[in-house]
């Protein structure tokens, strides 16, 4: 497991991780990219804990999606199984987890201040704090994708499934995109990554 992490996390997270994976007991499978999430916790039938986490070369965000994992089962352990999954107990553990990674020696200095603000009241899904998703891209492997921030007013792009959406305005935070077969409208997040489709 050792020679494992250290192909996923940041060195100096390695030992600290290894400790909290046996300390928990939890069971951590590496699993190919997923596009709807970045991990996930369950309880087994036989009453063991699985974590995945999507094999990736930014070892920020994997380090980031285990420690959200582990707090899942770090909070309904301590706190039983009827709390929100991603409620205040859930917050309070993955803050406790998190905040001895929150250093230069684990995370480069230009993403410290990003996560202190995330970590003050974490989101389900790093993904939506598009400031920390945004920086955080800087660390994974080039791709032909873009951000719809990025992309100008009216421009068609293709989304994961193959389904093409026209670029409309942005309502507060949010961009409304219309399908382009259907004409639905859709709210997409300012730092979902698309492909455009150049004419």
């Amino acid at each position: 497991m050792d020679a494992v992490l250290k192909k996923y996390l940041p060195e100096r997270a390695v030992i600290p991780c290894l400790e909290l994976i046996k300390e928990t007991g939890v069971n951590l499978k590496i699993v190919n990219q997923r596009v709807t999430r970045h991990g996930d916790y369950r309880r087994l039938p036989n009453g063991s804990h699985q974590i995945t986490v999507n094999a990736t070369s930014n070892k920020y965000r994997f380090l980031i999606t285990l420690i959200h994992e582990i707090a899942h089962l770090v909070a309904f352990e301590k706190y039983g199984r009827q709390i929100k999954p991603h409620g205040l107990e859930w917050k309070r553990t993955f803050q406790f987890l998190m905040l001895p990674f929150i250093r230069p020696e684990v995370f480069p200095s230009k993403l410290l201040p990003l996560l202190a603000k995330h970590f003050r009241n974490p989101k389900a899904s790093s993904s939506t704090d598009a400031d920390l998703s945004i920086a955080l891209k800087q660390f994974d492997a080039a791709t032909d994708k873009t951000h719809i921030f990025e992309l100008p007013f009216g421009s068609v792009f293709r989304i994961y499934n193959g389904k093409l959406f026209r670029k409309g305005n942005k309502r507060i935070k949010r961009f409304e995109c219309m399908e382009v077969a259907t004409g639905k409208l859709y709210l997409f997040q300012p730092n979902a990554e698309v492909e455009p489709i150049r004419d």
